[in-house]
């Protein structure tokens, strides 16, 4: 019944958009205005509802070509070919995904081949007897994740197919897998100074007008302010200790503790029951895994310029993330391949056959992301990054607000297109616009405001917060891959812990364009944080006191 009931509402309100569209801005003239919104709020809004992601994405994708075909006058015909041509083809053959995509699949392969080889069991072994508490088993998982923050793509699988067989002897949902990998992959490499993340965000902030003013350095000055990524990494390590769950997570988590991990929807993706071999050893999971981060940190620099004079933060900058990953995932599988045989606890036959079962274990991922990809082409084709820097720059008179502004775009932009980095390539340049008249003069990073580096922080603070809650993001798709959890569950498990930390950070930021005093926010910002997590716990415990007596 509930059910229905959200359906209807869901109804209601898309009805209602469209028709404040319709009556706002005419369908002929979609591009570029709120109608560009609607085909990510269809998309999103089915997939929370219905739980059916495939069904949902493809709907919101037939809504933006639809709207697209009706602006250009192209008829329905138009409809199919802005969906098939400019969306699937474009994407499949853009460079950059299709190197993401042999990434994906070459990951898959060697988790197979660890299976196989025995690895993976061999550490879950190692694991149970060194790792004997649930706290033990997410501590670890947290720890892991942030340890790998070169890549989020990479940090997500590999965190994923490391720690899964911990979890599940430690009875861990693996909707709360899912969360401890996403709150561990974009919130860690927005922080970290060499990561594929400071090389985009060091290459959007090299536009500002102060030709001198250096990338890197200016990314590392937004550190402190990112509160969204510091808080969500406080909190991770809140719940691993004091066990406290709310929402939707706290059901995954009940019934994983009778030994549901799944709860809902556990055939998602292939179960890891291949054969495994008797001689394998921890040794086994840890070689490959190290080979592939060495190979992957190495191709990401190589591709960057490393070995033809630029320095190491240099190579990071100047690297296409998605050539480095894929020439350094399939040069590690060589490798592996290599290793396994001198083990000779894989035959050539064993490797071979993991080929097309990497790949299957891949193919839930590549959907979605294939059809994720294709949803953010129809919003880009409705310009709707434009219609929302339009409504920023339309709300920058209280500059003493713009942090908590930009905090809340950024979500919304995030969040509805799926890309943190289209989002903060977007307001970046905007905020540099406001203040341009400051920026004139400046000719190093140590000269930029406070204010302008704490907008920056907002900005990238927002699109990692959207791009975490966006059922649409690659980072939250490959979360779900690397737990190998319903990508639904994922998404609808997360939201609340999402939306607490967000909460916070409003607060946060409107305090900071007060303030701008970095401890004074960090330090409020961390108090506020600890307090609503409390008063939740005091909340959860009641109502959970309050049952036990019920049922007795």
């Amino acid at each position: 019944m509930k059910k229905h009931i959200s359906k209807l509402v869901f109804g209601a309100l898309v009805v209602i958009f469209t028709i404040c569209c319709a009556v706002n801005v005419p369908i002929g003239d979609a591009v570029g205005s709120v109608w560009s919104l609607l085909p990510p709020i269809v998309a999103i809004g089915l997939a929370l509802i219905t739980k059916e992601v495939y069904s949902s994405l493809f709907i919101g994708i037939l809504a933006g070509g639809t709207i697209y075909a009706i602006s250009q006058s192209s008829g329905v015909d138009g409809v199919f070919m802005t969906v098939v041509n400019d969306g699937l083809i474009s994407n499949l053959a853009d460079p950059y995904n299709v190197g993401i995509l042999i990434f994906l699949v070459v990951l898959g392969v060697i988790v197979v081949m660890m299976n196989k080889a025995g690895g993976s069991r061999a550490y879950g072994e190692w694991a149970e007897v060194h790792i004997k508490t649930r706290t033990g088993a997410t501590l670890s998982t947290f720890f892991l994740g942030v340890l790998i923050f070169v890549d989020d793509y990479f940090n997500c699988l590999t965190v994923g197919s490391v720690m899964r067989p911990v979890t599940d002897k430690h009875k861990i949902s693996r909707a709360k897998l899912a969360y401890l990998i996403d709150a561990t992959a974009a919130p860690v490499c927005i922080i970290a100074p060499i990561s594929s993340w400071a090389a985009a965000v060091s290459g959007t902030a090299t536009d500002v007008d102060a030709s001198d003013v250096n990338g890197i350095e200016l990314f590392i000055r937004t550190i402190p302010y990112n509160l969204y990524a510091l808080l969500t990494l406080v909190m991770v390590v809140f719940i691993a200790i004091f066990h406290e769950d709310y929402g939707p997570m706290k059901k995954h988590e009940d019934n994983a503790a009778k030994g549901d991990i799944f709860t809902t929807r556990s055939t998602v993706y292939p179960p890891d029951d291949q054969p495994t071999h008797t001689k394998g050893r921890v040794i086994d999971l840890i070689i490959p895994v190290l080979t592939l981060i060495v190979c992957c940190v190495v191709g990401m620099i190589y591709n960057g310029g490393f070995f033809n004079g630029e320095s190491f933060v240099s190579a990071f900058a100047n690297c296409d993330a998605s050539v480095g990953l894929s020439l350094g995932s399939v040069i590690a599988l060589l490798l592996i391949i290599v290793y396994f045989l001198c083990r000779r606890v894989l035959t050539f036959s064993d490797c071979m056959e993991s080929l097309p079962a990497g790949f299957k274990q891949m193919v839930p991922a590549i959907l979605i992301l294939t059809f994720a990809w294709t949803l953010k082409s129809m919003t880009g084709l409705l310009e709707a990054g434009e219609f929302v820097s339009g409504l920023v720059e339309s709300a920058t008179a209280i500059k003493v607000l713009l942090p908590a502004i930009l905090f809340v775009v950024a979500i919304g932009l995030s969040f509805a297109t799926g890309t943190s980095w289209g989002t903060f390539a977007i307001l970046i340049p905007i905020v540099t616009d406001v203040f341009s008249k400051q920026m004139a003069d400046v000719t190093t990073t140590e000269g930029i405001p406070s204010m302008v580096i704490i907008c920056i922080s907002a900005c990238l603070a927002g699109a990692v917060c959207g791009d975490h809650c966006s059922p649409i993001s690659d980072t939250t798709i490959m979360a779900s891959t690397g737990a190998q959890c319903d990508h639904v569950n994922h998404v609808s498990t997360q939201l609340p812990y999402a939306f607490t930390v967000a909460g916070v950070c409003a607060v946060g930021y409107i305090f900071a364009g007060f303030v701008q005093n970095v401890f004074a926010v960090l330090g409020l910002s961390l108090a506020l944080l600890i307090g609503v997590l409390l008063l939740i716990k005091f909340i959860v415990g009641k109502k959970d006191a309050a049952q036990v007596s019920t049922d007795a």
